[in-house]
């Protein structure tokens, strides 16, 4: 079995079960925090997310780049640089979070340990996403695995012991929550670290090439930054969706309570079913960012080529199945949630946005690979501005209202995949069609 093959189907079963055990932490919160409680905890899950994509600026993805496009002997030189770049912001980052996290009046809500907490998961994001891009980029795609299985399972371990024996209250059950997300963080990091340490020995065998630190910075920093922008903008966009549709809805007549009702019946019934295929695409783009950067860097035409047709050819293979269930199935599905619901509905008209959405995250990976993030940061924002724009207009209208909403949100999604697609296409010499604009000499294919 092919490597690339190989690391995708370690993913994707260590993602499926990553979910299951995801299923299982959330039933266990629900029970012990009550919905209020869920509900703060929930809250305070989108800072979280995004201190970790601030702090790490991505590194995983830069460093997996880079590993994949240079040759052995340069390795331990370049993590050798990274480690002291990465110590060097780490220090920033945990004075800057120290200074700013008390300030912040959304944390007031929470238990005064939780500032502290997510000040203590800086160098444990920042130092795991070293070993994380690294076995990335050198394609050792089981430990990446087992780490993301790793993390659900100690998360779930904790949970269950501790609320088994003690009984808290709300505020510090909460804050056990929080601390059953970091600790099992932490236990990653032990895990992702003990490996790192043992494999640079096998490193420094090969390494006899010396690159400068500058070099490395500016090479990691030229990725990084504007894949970090990328996941901003998408948190940025994300937090105002609610709002844009809320204030759709009020202009097309229905009231606050209806709008935030069928708000919540869109993102927490259509969009948890819809969105549960996604683990397999974000499988491939993990899989797919080194293979796509080395295949690159060699100028592999051919590989890339032959590479992106399998790439769509897999996506074809689960996603329209899929999205068929989605559609013929929409009401015992969103049943699980809700009977009744309008988020039957709202689950068919949605599913073109799911399926695009399965393409779009793997041609991400290779828009990465091909070091056109800009292009991909450009695309969406563009897309989102077209998306906003028909959702509210049309979202306004009394006769059209969510399924409007839905429209535009569809449009979005549609274009975002297709500027994705052409701008590849146009890089690698394919035509639309998949054909070959350039015929390129065949080399060593998967």
């Amino acid at each position: 079995m092919n490597k690339f093959l190989k690391g995708t189907l370690l993913l994707v079963v260590a993602a499926f079960i990553g979910e299951c055990l995801e299923f299982l932490i959330n039933m266990i919160l629900a029970r012990e925090l009550g919905e209020e409680g869920l509900g703060l905890f929930m809250s305070i899950l989108p800072s979280i997310i995004l201190l970790v994509v601030l702090t790490t600026l991505e590194l995983p993805i830069s460093i997996s780049k880079f590993i994949a496009e240079k040759d052995k002997s340069y390795h331990q030189s370049m993590l050798r640089h990274t480690i002291v770049f990465t110590l060097l912001l780490t220090i920033g980052f945990v004075i800057l979070a120290s200074l700013i996290l008390p300030m912040i009046p959304m944390f007031d809500k929470f238990h005064p340990f939780t500032r502290w907490l997510l000040v203590l998961l800086i160098p444990i994001a920042t130092f795991s996403a070293i070993a994380k891009g690294y076995f990335m980029g050198a394609q050792h795609m089981g430990k990446i695995a087992f780490a993301s299985f790793l993390r659900k399972a100690a998360q779930l371990a904790i949970l269950v012991v501790i609320f088994q024996i003690f009984e808290f209250e709300l505020e510090t059950a909460i804050l056990i929550a929080i601390c059953s997300l970091i600790g099992s963080e932490f236990v990653v990091l032990l895990y992702v670290v003990t490996m790192f340490v043992l494999q640079m020995k096998t490193i420094k065998t090969h390494s006899k090439g010396s690159i400068s630190g500058k070099k490395v910075r500016e090479q990691l920093l030229a990725v990084s930054i504007p894949t970090t922008g990328v996941r901003i903008f998408h948190a940025v966009t994300f937090a105002i969706k609610p709002f844009l549709i809320k204030a759709a809805l009020l202009q097309a007549g229905l009231t606050e309570a209806v709008a935030m009702a069928q708000y919540g019946k869109l993102a927490g019934v259509a969009f948890t079913i819809g969105f549960f295929p996604a683990f397999i695409a974000h499988s491939l783009l993990i899989v797919l960012i080194p293979t796509v950067s080395e295949a690159y860097a060699k100028k592999d035409f051919f590989r890339l080529q032959s590479l992106l047709r399998k790439v769509m050819l897999f996506t074809c293979v689960y996603g329209f199945p899929a999205v068929f269930v989605f559609y013929y199935f929409a009401e015992p599905l969103t049943s699980l949630f809700f009977e009744n619901s309008p988020a039957i509905a709202y689950l068919k008209l949605l599913c073109p946005y799911f399926l695009f959405h399965f393409f779009v995250i793997p041609m991400q990976a290779y828009l990465i690979g091909l070091g056109l993030v800009k292009d991909a940061f450009l695309h969406s924002v563009w897309s989102t501005l077209i998306s906003f724009t028909l959702m509210f207009v049309l979202g306004s209208m009394e006769q059209l209202q969510m399924e409007g909403i839905i429209i535009g949100m569809n449009m979005g999604a549609v274009l975002l995949t297709m500027m994705h697609y052409l701008t590849i296409c146009k890089k690698i010499g394919l035509s639309p069609k998949l054909l070959p604009v350039i015929k390129h000499e065949k080399r060593n294919v998967l």
